[in-house]
């Protein structure tokens, strides 16, 4: 109290009170009061044409707030700056949108200024948040040995899942570059290199369909380690998960993590990234329905299927038109159908009621785990359906009757995952993390032997938080020999192979440790601690849905003189 201050930013609001003039001065740190008071005539003048968003420079005498005016939702809400000195340093034209957390303004016009949304004390506090995650996470890695690297962004085309984004070459014309989908193939040659702790904050790019939760480029915290098995990555990626999240969110992290397979996760629910805050399990009712009246649930039993159920507390009150619409909604996923039992007091509610013998409906209500004022849900299909449908319709219950508590967060491993999965279209097998990805070690009998591809376990694990999953690795394939046989079996062609991924083969002929790695979405991971649904606005600067950067309206067309330059024509 009573120090001189000088301040810089902008003006957040003002305030008109009886011939006191009170300004909000704020940038990134927060807000503090500043005052003009009349018997200062020229700097009370001066002060009469401030506008919002006018960035100044103030000094004056920190003085403590009069009593009762106090403002407690602030750090800075005791104390105000009695100005003495003001320059204008520059005026603004008034903002399509209020700068402040209670803006209305929709996401396109916000992307479109995204200069001034960025401004917004929600978008900044999400972006400081983001720089501490991604400084702890950074600081407990080179701390436990890893080594930061960069891999390149104009690289080689190959297959990874999704689209390339290709770079065309001036000096080489007629060829492309790609950016790269990720740094898998560089961060293994690291391996191989002998740089045996690799990490970075890596720039990856996908060109694919976007969703919330999707962007055509995102960041993620990529990390490669030699000489370990599963667990040895976990454990690294734990020890700096536990740092970014007791750093950042201030409470202790929810461990030691649990783990779980791939078959029990969705055996459980439906999903191999659950979300373990609320029950809810799927609970398998083959052997009750087997036998039963109700000839849906027997044949499908008969052909090979399962019957499966969920049970959401307080469901019985749904009305006639909640249960034809979750039908419907079913349909559209691929189910045949979705029968529904309601356990009211004066006993079971439900079309398919009719079908069961009393013994029978208490069997299900038992396995069911229903209790008096619940609703069961049945699909009746292949596992596969069975599990989409029930694991989606877990999750949309849970929000509808608001069963996920708040303030839990959850982590999970996830292992096991199938190898391979059939392409019943192309009459194939695709591996269903990539190609390079080893098998466990007790399936490699299968492979040499031409057993059941669909038996076999890949040595893949993922780390799911409140059900998303916000990274996911495995051990790498690191002999020649084992690789060559996947391909084989994958039906990838020598020659196919050698073009799109020669270099790495070449290097695993040349002493390859055994390696594994993990890639945490950073962008995900921001999200969820800080409570955003869409990760556009843990971004600083994203694209919308159609991939389109509003505020610099790329991508653009670009002049004749550059595609010929490049020699290409457009059609």
């Amino acid at each position: 109290m009573g120090q001189s201050a000088t301040l810089c930013g902008w003006i957040h609001s003002r305030r008109d009170h009886g011939g006191v003039v009170f300004c909000d001065l704020r940038d990134r740190t927060g807000l503090v009061q500043i005052v003009f008071r009349p018997e200062k005539a020229d700097l009370f003048k001066k002060a009469g044409v401030l506008g919002s968003e006018y960035v100044v420079e103030v000094s004056g005498k920190i003085l403590a707030r009069p009593e009762g005016t106090r403002n407690a939702n602030i750090g800075t809400g005791d104390i105000e700056i009695d100005v003495e000195t003001l320059e204008i340093l520059n005026t603004s034209k008034p903002p399509p949108f209020e700068i402040s957390e209670y803006s209305e303004a929709g996401e396109d016009v916000r992307l479109r200024y995204r200069f001034l949304d960025l401004r917004r004390p929600p978008l900044q506090a999400n972006m400081i948040k983001r720089n501490r995650i991604t400084q702890e996470i950074r600081q407990s890695l080179v701390a436990d040995g890893f080594l930061e690297m960069e891999t390149p962004f104009l690289t080689k085309s190959t297959p990874e899942g999704a689209r390339d984004f290709l770079v065309p070459s001036r000096m080489n014309p007629g060829s492309f570059y790609a950016l790269p989908q990720s740094p898998q193939l560089y961060k293994q040659i690291l391996m191989v290199a002998g740089y045996d702790k690799y990490f970075q904050v890596a720039r990856c790019f996908r060109d694919e369909d976007l969703r919330a939760d999707r962007q055509p480029e995102f960041t993620q915290i990529d990390l490669e380690m030699s000489f370990v098995e599963e667990t040895d990555v976990e454990q690294a990626v734990e020890r700096f998960v536990t740092k970014a999240f007791t750093g950042v969110m201030g409470i202790p992290f929810p461990g030691p993590v649990p783990h779980m397979s791939y078959d029990e996760a969705m055996s459980r629910f439906g999903s191999d990234a659950p979300d373990m805050r609320y029950g809810m399990e799927l609970v398998d009712l083959s052997e009750i329905a087997k036998g039963c009246g109700f000839k849906v649930f027997a044949s499908a039993v008969a052909a090979g299927g399962t019957v499966r159920a969920i049970s959401v507390p307080g469901g019985s009150a749904f009305s006639r038109k909640d249960t034809d619409d979750l039908t419907q909604w079913a349909n559209t996923l691929g189910a045949k159908g979705l029968a529904w039992i309601k356990w009211a007091a004066s006993g079971p509610e439900s079309p398919i009621a009719k079908f069961f013998k009393p013994e029978e409906l208490q069997a299900i209500r038992a396995k069911a785990g229903a209790k008096e004022g619940d609703i069961s849900f049945f699909v009746a299909d292949s596992p596969a359906v069975a599990f989409k449908i029930l694991g989606m319709l877990r999750r949309r219950m849970a929000e509808k009757q608001k069963l996920i508590p708040g303030g839990q967060w959850k982590f999970l491993w996830v292992e096991k995952f199938p190898s391979f999965d059939w392409d019943e279209e192309a009459k194939r097998w695709n591996a269903v993390h990539h190609p390079f990805t080893a098998p466990r070690p007790e399936d490699w009998a299968v492979l040499r032997q031409g057993g059941d591809l669909s038996k076999v376990r890949a040595r893949a694990y993922d780390l799911v938080l409140n059900g998303t999953e916000i990274g996911g690795g495995s051990i790498r394939i690191h002999r020649m020999e084992d690789q060559a046989l996947i391909f084989k079996l994958l039906q990838i062609p020598d020659e196919t192979a050698q073009l799109q991924f020669g270099f790495l083969l070449e290097a695993l002929e040349y002493g390859a440790p055994p390696h594994g790695g993990f890639a945490l979405g950073l962008d995900r991971f921001v999200g969820l601690l800080s409570g955003e649904t869409s990760i556009r606005d843990v971004i600083a600067f994203p694209k919308n849905q159609k991939g389109a950067d509003l505020m610099s309206n790329a991508p653009s067309p670009v002049s004749p003189l550059q595609l010929r330059d490049l020699g290409i024509k457009l059609s």
